[in-house]
């Protein structure tokens, strides 16, 4: 076999709803195979990526079913303010984690997101009574009885975060069949470990067919459980998931569980927040141990989902990369602390109050800095790729290390195509030299930060610029095109 010889035909291709996406996942043994080949295999890649779009949009075309685009002209200076919503990762677990109770569950600051859309499908299925307020960001969710154990695949392979149903469909019904999850192709993201905590808290798991088989005869056992995955330049690398879910099934088991190295995210806290706040027992969220003593029972609640620092940080680097000064509101600015103080080695100024920042860069005069992606309070790997675009339009070369996933450097060759100077080594290094001439291009989004960095190219870039693939933006952000638009962006949303 060659780089050559491997087109689209030979990848997993996985077929979400709606039927207007296209997703697909590597097979194992080729990505395997493109990285043993060195530094060119990220843009193999997303040559099979581009290949199996082309093919899959003409299918599309001759069936009728529309792809979006988005159009960006750049050169505009970013001014404005701009509303922060609810933080994804933190309200769909906890959207999920709602069915360890009986009673009914009250969410406020709930983003409207095509992910949020596929948590409701999901939780509809298992029995779940849903009311849900958009305009409002709100949801109310009442499980009085779990009537379906199954997570099928037609709905998992959407979305990662399904696979958190597995701690509470255990925890009322001591039994789970769940697909295997799907979501972005940004790299190995294995579940090995939520699998082999459960089993240490009295869980059989069995797997076949593409299901997760897993019952729990005698109820959830308390256990003492460590999530380390990894140590990687010196960093413990923790899994987000697995703690999330070794939380979830912790609160009603039986006895004291302990759970060594877990994820500090803010999400991460706000989900056992909102566990507490229905009565749980968990100690240490936001620590490196959570020590979780389980209830008999959990009582109705009413949570405010935390803002999102992932779409905050996204927005700070509009203005930044623009050149521009936006105050971006509802957010805490200590959760996104360690991305702040990079933005100031870079030569932005921030002002921070209470609830709100402000991002001004109409000084000019930015710097590249080196940025080494670690679980929280590192800098987080979502804003990677972002922050790769803004480190294209300044001086200096910066040094990105990707710590937390494999193949999340996917955007860098569509930025090579927009004019950006950028290598990449076989150690999850990559080094952008600044002060090149950036010119707007078609490109094509791999994933969901992937999305949002080629756009904010597109605000800085010299005409314009389309982004092909851009129904993952609808995973993660609400209403990304009008905000930017109020703050001066000449960006708009094409339907092909």
């Amino acid at each position: 076999m060659t780089t050559e010889n491997v087109k689209w035909e030979n990848i997993n291709v996985v077929e979400p709803e709606p039927k207007d996406t296209i997703s697909i996942r590597l097979d194992r043994d080729i990505l395997n195979f493109f990285k043993s080949e060195g530094m060119g295999y990220q843009a193999k890649i997303n040559s099979v990526l581009r290949g199996y779009t082309e093919h899959k949009k003409e299918e599309m075309k001759r069936k009728g079913i529309h792809l979006d685009r988005v159009s960006v002209v750049g050169g505009k200076v970013l001014r404005g303010s701009i509303d922060i919503n609810g933080a994804k990762n933190a309200a769909l677990p906890i959207m999920i984690a709602s069915m360890l109770c009986d009673e009914e569950i009250v969410l406020k600051n709930v983003p409207n997101l095509k992910d949020i859309d596929t948590t409701c499908k999901l939780l509809l299925q298992h029995g779940v009574i849903i009311h849900r307020n958009q305009s409002a960001h709100t949801l109310k969710i009442h499980t009085p009885k779990v009537t379906n154990v199954e997570a099928p695949y037609d709905i998992v392979k959407q979305m990662r975060a399904s696979i958190y149903v597995l701690a509470p469909l255990l925890a009322r019904m001591n039994k789970a069949k769940v697909s295997f999850p799907g979501g972005c192709a940004i790299g190995a993201r294995p579940i090995d470990l939520h699998l082999k905590s459960l089993e240490k808290m009295g869980v059989k798991i069995e797997i076949k067919e593409g299901y997760i088989y897993a019952e729990a005869p005698n109820g959830l056992q308390g256990a003492t459980l460590d999530l380390k995955v990894r140590e990687q330049h010196g960093v413990i690398i923790t899994s987000v998931g697995a703690t999330i879910q070794m939380v979830n099934a912790a609160v009603l088991a039986k006895g004291t569980t302990t759970i060594k190295n877990v994820a500090k995210e803010p999400h991460v806290k706000d989900v056992c927040d909102f566990l507490n706040s229905m009565g749980a027992k968990i100690k240490g969220a936001g620590t490196d141990t959570i020590v979780i003593e389980g209830v008999t029972k959990l009582h109705k609640a009413e949570h405010t989902i935390i803002s999102d620092q992932i779409e905050a940080g996204t927005y700070a680097i509009a203005a930044a990369i623009t050149k521009g000064k936006i105050t971006l509101n509802k957010i805490d600015p200590e959760i996104i602390k360690i991305f702040l103080d990079k933005l100031k080695k870079a030569g932005v100024n921030i002002k921070t109050k209470k609830d709100s920042v402000t991002i001004d860069a109409t000084k000019g005069n930015l710097k590249s800095v080196d940025i080494e992606t670690a679980p929280h309070p590192g800098f987080p790997t979502d804003l990677q790729a972002q922050f790769m675009a803004f480190m294209m339009f300044v001086k200096g070369t910066a040094k990105i290390t990707e710590n937390i996933f494999e193949n999340r450097f996917l955007h860098a060759v569509e930025l090579q195509r927009m004019g950006a100077k950028i290598e990449i080594d076989n150690q999850g290094n990559a080094f952008v030299k600044g002060g090149q001439r950036i010119s707007g291009a078609n490109v094509m989004a791999s994933d969901l930060r992937a999305s949002s960095a080629l756009i904010l190219a597109g605000l800085a870039a010299k005409g314009e610029t389309t982004v092909h693939r851009v129904y993952h933006l609808d995973r993660g952000f609400e209403g990304l095109e009008e905000k930017l638009r109020k703050c001066g962006a000449q960006i708009r949303r094409v339907t092909s």
